[in-house]
């Protein structure tokens, strides 16, 4: 392994460990905000794995932040798993299609935040047939905006005391 293979490896596995404790920390000790938001303190290292190492490894990151935080908190496969993992795929989703498009880290993360409550509420509309689930969407988006603008300032300020080891075909 070439030494910038190594250095993209320890990236990766730093950002998906501070993803994993990020998550575990948020769940465990600040909960939800007005019974039903969370501030998504994970998605900063989401947001440092897209610009810093590329949309694969972004992916990586989110992946094991949900697989591994449910099997440390015991709710792997549980109703909890596929609602963060519905929120992950279509923000991951909606975060890469911005990357492509060359957006600023703070719409990509405003608009990662809304992608992430609006694929939590569809999956709890479908899991538990509750097409009322519709009524508290409003409240999670207006939520989303100021969290997603918290994220991306943190993500930005992080980003720019590290070396980006991002290819340029990776953009």
């Amino acid at each position: 392994m070439t030494i910038e293979k190594n250095r993209r490896f320890s990236y990766l596995a730093l950002l998906s460990a501070v993803a994993i404790t990020l998550n575990l920390l948020e769940s465990i000790y600040i909960g939800p905000i007005f019974g039903v938001l969370r501030l998504g303190l994970a998605n900063i290292a989401a947001l440092l794995a897209l610009k810093l190492l590329g949309q694969k490894e972004m992916l990586i990151v989110n992946v094991m932040r949900v697989v591994i935080g449910n099997l440390l908190r015991g709710t792997i496969f549980g109703s909890t798993f596929w609602i963060s993992g519905a929120g992950v795929v279509l923000s991951s989703l909606v975060m890469i299609l911005l990357d492509k498009l060359d957006s600023s880290l703070l719409f990509t993360s405003i608009c990662g935040s809304i992608a992430h409550s609006s694929g939590q509420v569809l999956i709890v509309a479908f899991l538990y047939q509750q097409a009322g689930m519709a009524a508290i969407l409003m409240y999670l988006l207006l939520g989303s905006i100021p969290t997603g603008i918290l994220i991306g300032i943190v993500a930005r300020l992080v980003i720019k005391h590290i070396k980006p080891l991002r290819k340029d075909n990776d953009k």
